[in-house]
């Protein structure tokens, strides 16, 4: 079956099931804070509560580029079995944590682990799928995400029903068991499977040393444009996963248990039609000019500029809920074709690596905004900070036309 033309999608089916617990596991606490701070007396700060929901973030950035280096040179499945195995015991054991510190660490360790994933994953769906199907196959297996993020959402409303601990330890269950299916039916990819897919684009195949790779990378102009593209649109990324529901509780006066689902299922909804129109639009435009997943992306980020000053300024349910389908759209469309950009620029045995870096980077400034809008809660301009996250969207997304030219075709 692996030989098959079906496994490539088959691929994507074991990985969209990683990506649902990937981010379900890590969203679900944005959500359960009101239930927590009951028994944790710190969390009713929302200052500390952006430092736990921040650790994580700083680690898992710090890890990622290490990650993607540990990716391009060791079997992907085992790393990917190891990383939900462990991400999935510290979920388990969140659910019998009794301190702020003991939250803490393991919200760290769950940023070692859950770093793993991604690299590993992208660059084994885009050594499975040619230019014909890559979009959309990544597309595809980014939905796992935002459904792992709508369904984390429900924590609050797990919590509020039995109790917080009982959420955690029974995401973590089901993470644990699913760690044996991919056991089973996932499969590595070859080197000597692997085929030239581009044109005018020599495809290395054999590994080179970190420094070098490293020199490859950062003396390229264009993995620099790539990387700022990526890293911006980050900011307002991680402030609507993490900071979304808290917004839609204060600017529509619902409490967290109602606010928590709407928020990430809006998100998650629209964010499912995105990556697939964005995918499927990708792949055909590409074929016939060189930039069509640079328009593609671009087209999406767009959409994320108005719907981001209307969710910080609405206060009523139409108006808040219509601009967070409307981000979510944009934003599944520009997260759809970060990697297939990438592969227009990035040799296969760098694409780990070099996504490694770029998620070490967005993460950072993810950090850095979870980190700023807690304090931006406490002191009551949560909704106004939201509003200015466009205009730096804008800066970047005029970058990345201007600059980023691709010379492979149909990679």
């Amino acid at each position: 079956m692996k030989n098959s033309k079906v496994y490539p999608w088959v691929v994507v089916a074991l990985l969209w099931g990683v990506a649902l617990l990937n981010y379900m596991d890590r969203q679900m606490l944005s959500t359960m804070r009101p239930s927590m701070q009951l028994d944790i007396e710190e969390l009713q700060s929302a200052a500390n509560f952006g430092y736990l929901m921040a650790i994580f973030l700083w680690i898992y950035g710090l890890m990622s580029p290490f990650a993607g280096i540990i990716a391009d040179r060791v079997n992907r499945k085992w790393l990917i079995v190891f990383s939900l195995l462990v991400w999935s015991g510290v979920t388990f054991a969140m659910g019998f944590a009794t301190t702020f510190d003991q939250l803490y660490w393991l919200r760290a360790v769950m940023g070692v682990s859950e770093a793993l994933y991604i690299p590993a994953g992208l660059s084994l769906i885009a050594d499975y799928h040619s230019s014909t199907t890559r979009s959309l196959a990544v597309g595809i297996h980014m939905t796992g995400l935002y459904m792992g993020q709508a369904l984390g959402g429900f924590g609050a409303t797990i919590a509020s029903t039995f109790s917080w601990h009982s959420a955690f330890q029974s995401f973590g269950l089901v993470g644990i068991s699913y760690s044996f299916i991919l056991i089973f039916f996932l499969k590595e990819k070859n080197e000597n499977e692997k085929k030239p897919d581009v044109i005018g684009y020599v495809q290395a195949t054999v590994k080179t040393s970190v420094s070098k790779g490293f020199k490859l990378l950062f003396t390229s102009f264009s993995f620099w444009i790539i990387l700022l593209y990526f890293a911006v649109p980050s900011l307002p990324g991680w402030a609507v996963k993490n900071w979304m529901p808290t917004l839609f509780a204060e600017n529509l006066s619902i409490d967290m248990a109602t606010a928590g689902p709407i928020a990430t299922i809006t998100i998650a909804v629209s964010s499912f039609f995105g990556v697939i129109v964005g995918g499927l639009m990708s792949d055909r435009w590409v074929q016939k000019n060189i930039r069509g997943r640079i328009y593609t992306s671009a087209l999406g980020l767009g959409l994320t500029i108005p719907a981001l000053i209307l969710i910080g300024s609405g206060h009523s349910m139409f108006n808040v809920i219509g601009a967070a389908f409307c981000f979510g759209f944009g934003y599944g469309m520009f997260d759809a074709n970060n990697m297939p950009i990438l592969c227009q620029f990035v040799a296969t045995n760098q694409r780990a690596t070099a996504y490694g870096i770029m998620n070490m980077t967005g993460v950072f400034f993810g950090a850095w905004i979870t980190d700023w809008l807690g304090k931006s809660t406490d002191a009551g301009h949560l909704g106004k900070d939201f509003t200015w996250l466009g205009s730096i969207v804008l800066v970047t997304l005029a970058i990345q036309l201007f600059f980023l030219k691709p010379t492979v075709s149909k990679t």
